[in-house]
């Protein structure tokens, strides 16, 4: 082979390397068009009650005493005080409510029951208040990002935007573009493409997770090519060692 044939094919080697670590402004850039935003997406999201949820449900009223029967506490410890009891959402989407009873509240908002359990509750106090509180609400968060993870939410609403936040955001190495959504949908897996550098993403209906969503960033093309043989720089590395060898065994 030609000396300048060995010094064209290293040249291109190199070349490669450099251009598949580039990464354009357009795969890297959050929320980039300007299209309108429908905010009555947003101020309307609440979660729907799934099963194996935990309730925390507390009732009150005028008479204190006539509101006690409907809050169970376990019992605590010497040292300890007693703790209110939850409600675990059966498979079939029930609770069992003190005095009440079998209670279908599977695909209701915590606000529609409230507004359920308060309408019940009304024929037997007076002025009667529901607190509900949803005690599980978790989002998992994987894949190239900076501290992948399970993550407790206390408000019971989080955004992607957010919930990429908690983890960290993602790495260079991620596709912004394709991220993936894993929802459970009463036992059914949903699966959902989003683009985080598309501003329309503020009107989807995914824009705020559920509980128990999971979402998975997936590695880009570079990341995936370095990871077989070594990072972009160790390529570099490489590839200068052996233009330098060339050099040596060709003068």
């Amino acid at each position: 082979m030609k000396k300048n044939d060995i010094y064209k094919n290293i040249l291109l080697l190199i070349g490669s390397i450099l251009i598949t670590s580039c990464v354009s402004k357009k795969d890297m850039v959050y929320f980039q068009n300007e299209e309108a935003v429908q905010n009555e997406v947003l101020k309307n999201y609440a979660p729907k009650i799934q099963t194996d949820d935990i309730l925390a449900i507390y009732v009150s009223a005028q008479d204190t005493e006539a509101a006690a029967p409907f809050n169970l506490f376990q019992a605590g410890g010497q040292t300890s005080a007693n703790k209110p009891i939850t409600y675990l959402v059966d498979i079939h989407g029930e609770i069992t409510f003190p005095i009440l009873g079998q209670l279908k509240v599977e695909g209701l908002t915590t606000n529609e029951l409230k507004n359920y359990l308060t309408g019940k509750l009304e024929s037997q106090l007076k002025d009667p208040v529901v607190t509900i509180r949803l005690e599980n609400f978790r989002i998992t968060v994987l894949g190239e990002v900076k501290n992948p993870g399970a993550f407790n939410v206390a408000s019971e609403r989080i955004s992607i935007p957010e919930a990429i936040g908690l983890a960290g955001d993602l790495t260079i190495q991620g596709k912004r573009k394709n991220v993936l959504l894993i929802r459970n949908n009463n036992g059914t897996i949903e699966k959902t493409r989003l683009d985080l550098t598309n501003e329309s993403l503020f009107a989807s209906p995914y824009y705020y997770l559920a509980q128990n969503d999971i979402l998975y960033i997936e590695p880009n093309r570079a990341k995936v090519n370095s990871s077989a043989i070594g990072t972009t720089s160790s390529l570099i590395s490489i590839a200068t060692a052996i233009l330098s060898l060339v050099l040596i065994l060709t003068r």
